[in-house]
């Protein structure tokens, strides 16, 4: 009996779907508490940054409302919405990354109603993110309990909380004192407790990021928190040197590709300029019958090439 067209259809299709790399969850992240090897989460906005993260190897690519920051240009993160969070998780997510893609909640999605809660986070996971990450401890459980029972999986976010700016009186470093490092230990659990697969702990001094590493049983994600957390976080443009205006001091610059790119458009402007931009093999030519036309219709022989004509299209058609 012959195989139909289904069976075909699946059977040539297993290798392709065996050879792609299985994609990262949010129970996988979870999984690296007590591993030993550390959770590596890089903050990306758009589908190059994406594609270079997710080849360079990371475990977690965070869409970030830092994204108002880096990309939009504004100076705090209070000005990005719903939908441009949306906008900019659905084309990270295109690229179909191995890495988990953690979608931020922006300041006033889930400051809202429980509902309005829910309908956020989940525009977020059908833009493709595979789990949502909201600012805050205990005032915000409500609303951490209310995406989870959507089946959404939820990462939490102590110390520095950038919505909070206003409220905390600045960009600042938190959990100096022994009060306020208590408050980030006793939120921590309590988000951990409510169901977060992961915590990330900004801005605060060691000590209480180890404190908290070691009470909670969900792994810890610092950026300027220290070495004893259970991953490391960092923009991607801080840490290729593309983002120049602000230097925190936890950032460590592995290129300086802004200086590499002023470079590369002041040569290429140069070259406009000199006239030594586009060559000969970067220009597009008339076959020789045409150039004859034009020279007889026009009266002018600057129409004529001794270049072979292309038959090849131009790759970005305008």
């Amino acid at each position: 009996m012959a195989d139909s067209p289904v069976s075909n259809a699946v059977l040539s299709s297993a290798p392709a779907a065996a050879a792609r790399p299985r994609r990262v969850t949010a129970p996988d992240v979870a999984a690296f508490k007590g591993r030993g090897t550390p959770v590596v989460m890089v903050t990306a906005y758009d589908a190059p940054s994406a594609r270079i993260a997710d080849g360079a190897g990371v475990d977690v690519i965070l869409v970030g409302d830092s994204l108002a920051n880096v990309v939009l240009g504004y100076d705090d993160t209070l000005q990005v919405t719903i939908d441009d969070m949306e906008h900019h998780v659905a084309a990270v997510a295109r690229t179909q990354p191995r890495a988990l893609v953690v979608g931020d909640l922006p300041w006033l999605s889930y400051h809202v109603s429980t509902a309005d809660t829910v309908t956020n986070a989940a525009r977020l996971v059908r833009a493709g993110a595979g789990a949502v990450k909201l600012e805050g401890g205990r005032k915000r459980l409500d609303a951490v309990r209310a995406i989870l029972d959507a089946e959404i999986p939820v990462m939490g976010h102590l110390g520095l909380t950038p919505q909070s700016v206003h409220a905390l009186g600045g960009f600042r470093v938190q959990g100096k004192d022994l009060e306020a490092a208590r408050a980030i230990v006793d939120d921590a659990g309590a988000l951990a407790e409510a169901g977060c697969f992961a915590i990330v702990l900004e801005c605060v001094p060691d000590a209480v990021a180890r404190l908290v590493t070691d009470t909670v049983p969900v792994p810890t994600i610092g950026i300027g928190a220290g070495r004893h957390c259970d991953g490391q976080v960092l923009v991607f443009h801080d840490l290729l040197g593309l983002e120049e205006r602000v230097t925190p001091k936890f950032v460590r610059r592995y290129a300086s590709l802004a200086d590499d790119a002023r470079d590369a458009i002041a040569r290429f402007a140069d070259d406009v300029r000199g006239g030594r931009f586009p060559a000969s093999d970067e220009t597009y030519h008339a076959a020789d019958n045409v150039a004859e036309v034009m020279i007889a219709v026009y009266g002018d022989d600057s129409a004529a090439s001794t270049e072979p004509a292309d038959d090849v299209e131009a790759p970005h058609p305008t």
